[in-house]
């Protein structure tokens, strides 16, 4: 029962300092942009398609993130299995269903730019 609940706790941190380590770097390259009197709060340079665009590649991004995650947090629960078929099997689904998120955020990244390119 403890080592069942060691795991878990285990299992939560690694998630959360994962999410961290990923998460800070984006924090930190923030930049902050104070529109002038008058200004729409868009750059200058760019129409709302370009702003749409950049909204879409930024969800992909972060959601290409959590797949990745997802992979990592499967390989360890198939590595940590210690012969428990039921961990292992877990970690596999785990696994394959972060590789199929991030074969379609891939493929939703590529239909987005022959989109975008077309439009241009």
């Amino acid at each position: 029962m403890k080592t069942q609940n060691l795991v878990k706790i285990a299992n939560v941190t690694a998630m959360v300092t994962m999410l961290v380590l990923v998460i800070a770097p984006l924090a930190a390259s923030a930049q902050l942009n104070i529109p002038s009197s008058g200004n729409t709060g868009l750059p200058e340079d760019s129409n709302i398609s370009n702003f749409i665009l950049r909204i879409i590649n930024i969800l992909l991004a972060i959601v290409g993130l959590i797949a990745v995650l997802f992979l990592i947090i499967g390989g360890f629960r198939y590595i940590t299995a210690g012969g428990n078929e039921e961990t292992a099997e877990s970690g596999k689904k785990t696994i394959i269903n972060a590789i199929i998120g991030i074969i379609i955020v891939i493929l939703s990244f590529v239909i987005v730019r022959v989109i975008a390119n077309a439009i241009k």
